[in-house]
Parts: C-alpha cells; structure tokens; sequence
C-alpha cells in the first residue's frame, strides 16, 4: 500500500510541474484528471483485490510450517520413546539431558556430582537413569525403552522447573 501512495503522489507532483511548465491550460486539466482517476483507480482496486499483505501470507506459511514440523518432530520423538532402548540412548536421552542442563543451570562439565544429585532430586533414580547421559547400554538394542508414559513424565518435570 505504501508503494501505491508513493507512486500515486509522485505521479500527482509530476503532473502539477507539468503544468507549471504548459500554457495551454485546458491540456492541464485534462491531464490532471487523468492522472487522479488513475490513482484513484489503482487504490481502489488495491483496496478490493490485494487486501492480502505479502508478507502476512509469508508469516501464515511460515506459522504453518513451523506447526507441521513441530508436529512431526513429536510424533518422531513418541515414536521414538516406545522403540528400543538403544534408540532411547541414541536420539532421546543427549535431547532431554542438553534440556536439564539448559534448565537447570547445572552444567555437567563444571561439576559432574552436582549434575548428578540435581538430576536424582528432580527425576528421582527411577526417571534419572532415562535422562543421565551416562547410563548408555551398549547392548541395549533388544531391551525395550521405558514408553511415552516416562518420557511424558519427564518433560512435565522439566517443564515445571
């Protein structure tokens, strides 16, 4: 819309200097005329066809993509939690164990006990050995993964911390 009032009140001020240089006046007129209904013209058609902005359609892709990838990404992870142990070790537990750093300001490198005790307090030791980064089977491959209901279970307590 803003390039459509630019345009129009440039096309308005080259008319007007046009004028300044014509001595026949009723050209001027004309001219003017014209080149008003032509702008009045281009908002109005503006105004009834392209009310959609650009980059609101660009946004409500976007927003519509990012919840389409959002959803696949939770079913993935669902999908993911009720497989194998092994695929619990490999996908599920470094994603949950980055977010318990991330939340609870507990950084294992800087103090692996503290890490450790923060974990067991909040996830007690039945959920703690899900999320540890360094409970990973090496022969996990058969055992079955803990199920939705613990990663469930999981997310709820770091949402609340």
């Amino acid at each position: 819309m803003r390039k459509l009032v630019v345009a129009g009140a440039f096309l308005v001020v080259a008319v007007q200097l046009f004028a300044l240089a014509q001595f026949d006046r009723d050209l001027v007129v004309g001219v003017t005329g014209a080149a008003l209904a032509g702008v009045l013209l281009a908002a109005r058609w503006y105004l009834t066809h392209g009310t959609a902005d650009p980059v609101d359609e660009a946004e409500g892709s976007d927003s519509g993509a990012a919840l389409r990838r959002w959803l696949t990404r939770t079913e993935t992870l669902i999908s993911w939690s009720e497989s194998s142990r092994s695929d619990w070790d490999r996908r599920l537990r470094p994603m949950l164990a980055r977010q318990f750093e991330l939340a609870a300001g507990q950084r294992k490198a800087k103090d692996p006990r503290a890490f450790h005790a923060a974990g067991r307090m909040l996830f007690g030791e039945q959920l703690w050995q899900w999320v540890d980064p360094e409970n990973i089977s090496r022969t996990g491959g058969q055992e079955p993964g803990p199920g939705r209901d613990a990663l469930n279970e999981i997310l709820q307590r770091l949402e609340r911390l």
